[in-house]
């Protein structure tokens, strides 16, 4: 199970770091003179997993290039690195019938993630061929980050915000199965604070930390354990003089990050 492997490294690595690999093409390629994307990201790897509990990919970094091979060639190292560790696939997919039965096999078949992201808000139709896989995470995006989704996730519902009772919903629906996780983005805590209180136990996938600029200590007091910390361009591009060690300073940032958040300041 997707959640069992990821609370055991949690444990065992102390971390609750997860690194998004969405890489900058010609960033890599003409400044740092890697010849492929799958070079930098096991360079980046390499440099990392034993910092790390998970990886995220974002899958449009890899498709709008036409690399998709090397994304799963990526995955692949990642789960032959460490088998330990494990891959959400960022592809936040949302549809119905036959379409959300082929999404699922291309995460999970083609793709062979652990986890992948989905928009639920399409409702349950759009989740449960995900959940068929048993063995696998489904990470549903239940509060976002970005400014304009106030105006739909925050609309009242039965004096509830929509998002809240999303979040309910699905948790019936999926019969509280521990391989559903929801995406809860770090800008809005009030939210963040609310669903963790109401599901305990429930793992929580939070963005926007770092680049994006979330409150890292006031995301650990509201979404007390079992979070996982994403954290992707303050880790793979952090300030450089053309003159250093790059994966050194990649290395530095994910220790500096997964330090922060096992001891918060």
């Amino acid at each position: 199970m997707f959640v069992t492997q990821l609370a055991q490294r949690a444990t065992s690595q102390h971390t609750r770091l997860c690194i998004g690999l969405d890489p900058h093409i010609d960033f890599i390629r003409d400044r740092l003179s890697y010849d492929s994307v799958l070079a930098f990201n096991r360079a980046v790897i390499d440099a990392t997993a034993d910092l790390a509990l998970c990886y995220k990919p974002q899958i449009a970094h890899y498709s709008a290039y036409g690399l998709e091979k090397e994304l799963q060639q990526t995955i692949d190292y990642i789960h032959q690195k460490d088998p330990s560790l494990t891959v959400i696939l960022d592809a936040k997919r949302g549809d119905i019938g036959s379409t959300a039965q082929y999404y699922a096999r291309e995460v999970f078949d083609r793709y062979a993630a652990d986890a992948v992201t989905v928009n639920p808000y399409l409702g349950f139709d759009s989740v449960a061929p995900f959940l068929a896989y048993q063995d696998r995470g489904v990470i549903v995006l239940i509060r976002t980050s970005n400014p304009s989704g106030d105006d739909v996730q925050c609309q009242l519902v039965n004096d509830k915000p929509l998002y809240f009772s999303l979040a309910e919903q699905l948790d019936r629906q999926a019969e509280g199965s521990e391989q559903l996780l929801f995406v809860m983005g770090a800008a809005d805590i009030v939210a963040l604070r609310a669903v963790r209180e109401r599901f305990p136990q429930r793992w929580l996938l939070v963005p926007g930390i770092g680049a994006q600029g979330g409150d890292l200590p006031a995301v650990l007091q509201a979404g007390g354990a079992n979070l996982i910390v994403n954290v992707g361009r303050a880790i793979l591009y952090p300030e450089w003089d053309g003159q250093q060690d790059y994966m050194a300073l990649v290395r530095q940032a994910a220790v500096q990050w997964r330090d922060n958040i096992n001891q918060p300041s």
